[in-house]
C-alpha cells in the first residue's frame, strides 16, 4: 500500500469492501449504504454526476425511480402495508458505487465481492449437504435467494469462458455445472429453468458460428441436466407438486403455488387494463388484490389470502404495471435494455445477454427486481465489469 494514501482514500476503500462483503446481511446495509453515499460525496461524486448519467443503465434506473415517486401522487396512503416497493430504490446504489470505482479501488471491490460470495456459498452448501436445509437460515436467506445467487454464479462462470484458453474454459464450465448441480437441490424451479435457458443462450451466442460444437455442448448439457434431475429428490418433489397443482386447478381450486400465481396475474392484468396510463399508484397493488378478489369473478379467488398473504404479484411486469401503469412497464423494458448495454459497451455482450435474460425469465414468475439480495449482487457485478473494461483489463 502506498505510504502517501490519504484517510479519505482508506475510508472509500473500506466502504467498497463493506458494501461488497456485507450486503448479504440486511442489517449491514443500514450502515454500508449510507456510508457509500457519504464516501461518494467526499469523493466529489456530485461533480461527476453528469458523466455518470450518460450511461443508459443509469438513465433507466433514474427514470424508473422517478416514475415510482410520481406514482405516490395518486396512490392511497400506505397505512400499515409492507411498503415492499421501497426496494426498487436499492437500484440507486449503483450510481455512487460505480462512480467511486477506479483502477486502484477495483481490486478491493472484487476481493470483497468474491469473498462474500464464496463465504455465503460455503455456508449454503454446508446447510444443504450436512443439514438438509433449504436456503441459509444463518443469514436469513430463503431457498429462492440462494438459488438465485447460484444461478448468477453459473452464468458468470459461463460468461467468462474464453475459447483462447481451453484449460480456463474447462475449469469455468466445471464451476458452472457444480453450481447448477447445487441449484437442482434447491426448491427454486423457475430460477433453475432461467439459469439453464440463459446458459444455453450464452453457449449458442459464443459458438453459433461453430454449430457442431454448440450442438455437442447442448447435448452434453442436456444429458448432465437430466442426470441431475433424476438424482435430486428435491427436484422430483417439486415436479410432483406441479402435478398436484394442476390437478387442483382442474377442480377449480386455486389454493396452490401455481393457482395462486395464475389468480394474481389474472387480477393484475385486469387492473392494468382498467388504468393503463397511470396504474393504481405506487404502493397500492397489495391492497388492490385483497379488496378486488371479494367480488371479482363472483369471488372466485376470495379465499386466497388464507392460503398465502399478499406480498406482490409474482411478476415484475405486472407488479410495475399495477404501481404506475404502462409507462412503468416501458421504463422496466428500458432498464433491461440499459442493463444489457452496460455489458455490451464493456465488450462482454454475451455475459450481458445471459444475465439480462436470466433477470427477465426469473421476473416472469416472481418480483425478481425486489429480491432482497440478488439485485444488489447484480448491480455490484455490473459496476465492477463496467469499470474493469473502462480502464482496460490489461491495465488492472
Amino acid at each position: 500500500m502506498p505510504a502517501n494514501i490519504t484517510r479519505q482514500e482508506l475510508l472509500i476503500r473500506f466502504v467498497l469492501v463493506l458494501v461488497c462483503l456485507g450486503f448479504w446481511r440486511s442489517e449491514v446495509n443500514f450502515v454500508s449504504f449510507p456510508l457509500l453515499g457519504i464516501a461518494w460525496l467526499l469523493d466529489g461524486g456530485l461533480y461527476r454526476l453528469n458523466q455518470t448519467i450518460k450511461e443508459p443503465f443509469v438513465q433507466a434506473i433514474l427514470l424508473l425511480c422517478t416514475l415510482l415517486l410520481l406514482g405516490l401522487l395518486w396512490s392511497e396512503l400506505p397505512g400499515n402495508g409492507r411498503m415492499k416497493w421501497l426496494k426498487y430504490f436499492i437500484l440507486l446504489i449503483f450510481i455512487p458505487f460505480y462512480s467511486l470505482l477506479n483502477r486502484e479501488r477495483l481490486p478491493w471491490a472484487i476481493g470483497g465481492l468474491a469473498a462474500g460470495y464464496l463465504g455465503v456459498l460455503f455456508v449454503g452448501v454446508y446447510q444443504w449437504f450436512a443439514m438438509g436445509a433449504q436456503g441459509i437460515p444463518l443469514v436469513g436467506m430463503s431457498y429462492l435467494s440462494f438459488s438465485a445467487m447460484l444461478g448468477v454464479g453459473a452464468i458468470m462462470a459461463v460468461g467468462f469462458v474464453e475459447s483462447r484458453s481451453k484449460k480456463l474454459g474447462i475449469l469455468l464450465w466445471i464451476v458452472a455445472i457444480a453450481l447448477i448441480f447445487i441449484q437442482f437441490h434447491q426448491n427454486g424451479r423457475i430460477l433453475l429453468l432461467a439459469t439453464l435457458i440463459a446458459v444455453v443462450l450464452m453457449a449458442f451466442l459464443r459458438y453459433k458460428i461453430e454449430i457442431r460444437k454448440f450442438i455437442g455442448i447442448l447435448i452434453s448439457f442436456l444429458i448432465v441436466a437430466t442426470i441431475f434431475a433424476y438424482s435430486s429428490p428435491v427436484f422430483q418433489d417439486r415436479l410432483s407438486q406441479v402435478k398436484s397443482d394442476i390437478e387442483l386447478l382442474q377442480r377449480g381450486n386455486y389454493n396452490s403455488s401455481l393457482g395462486y400465481r395464475l389468480a394474481m396475474w389474472d387480477v393484475g392484468l385486469h387492473a392494468i387494463a382498467e388504468r393503463p396510463l397511470s396504474g393504481y399508484g405506487t404502493g397500492t397493488p397489495e391492497r388492490y388484490f385483497d379488496n378486488t378478489i371479494l367480488t371479482y369473478k363472483n369471488g372466485l379467488y376470495k379465499d386466497l389470502p388464507e392460503f398465502q398473504k399478499t406480498f406482490h404479484y409474482h411478476n415484475d411486469w405486472i407488479e410495475i404495471g399495477m404501481h404506475i401503469g404502462v409507462p412503468g412497464m416501458l421504463a422496466l423494458l428500458f432498464l433491461y435494455w440499459g442493463w444489457y448495454q452496460a455489458f455490451k459497451r464493456s465488450r462482454i455482450a454475451i455475459l450481458g445477454a445471459g444475465l439480462v435474460s436470466y433477470i427477465i425469465l426469473a421476473g416472469l414468475t416472481d418480483a425478481f427486481i425486489i429480491f432482497s439480495r440478488t439485485p444488489v449482487l447484480l448491480l455490484l457485478i455490473t459496476g465492477i465489469v463496467m469499470c474493469w473494461y473502462r480502464h482496460g483489463p490489461k491495465r488492472i
